[in-house]
């Protein structure tokens, strides 16, 4: 295990969609409303500014209507259809969190024929990091998450 990967946790799916589909998945606020988090659960508000710098913050709710901010973010480098990279080292701009815990990368390859890899990567700091986000259920989270996502390209 090297360095790099000591501290990531990763999944990939391949999808019968376009990257452009999946690339507006993941910044359009109302599509991402809409698979972004295990249901029950759900997002009640996304505010996405997509460039690098542009800030995102994500807010879910529980069954009960309970409201859970993610951690304010920036986004890093955008390359579209193609590459989305983010991180709550930033609150907004370039100021800097006071914890930050990951950084998200999402890597869209073209199969052809209309079908994309789809690979999400979260590098961690620390292998505690990593540790507790595995506990947290990010193979089940994310994975449930992309099972939903693959619902929603299905109806794009």
């Amino acid at each position: 295990m090297t360095a790099s990967t000591q501290h990531e946790l990763v999944l990939v799916r391949e999808f019968d969609a376009p990257r452009e589909k999946i690339y507006k998945a993941w910044t359009d606020p109302a599509l991402l409303k809409q698979w972004f988090v295990p249901r029950p659960w759900g997002v009640t508000e996304a505010t996405l500014d997509v460039r690098p710098g542009g800030s995102n913050v994500v807010v879910m709710h529980d069954p009960e209507g309970n409201q859970y901010p993610n951690r304010r973010g920036v986004y890093l480098e955008i390359v579209e259809n193609e590459k989305i990279v983010f991180t709550d080292a930033y609150t907004s701009a370039w100021v800097p969190s006071e914890k930050p815990f990951f950084t998200g990368v999402i890597l869209l390859e073209d199969l052809g024929n209309g079908r994309t890899k789809y690979t999400a990567k979260a590098l961690h700091w620390r292998a505690e990091d990593k540790e507790a986000h595995e506990k947290m259920g990010f193979h089940q989270g994310w994975g449930k998450a992309a099972d939903q996502l693959a619902e929603l390209l299905a109806k794009m």
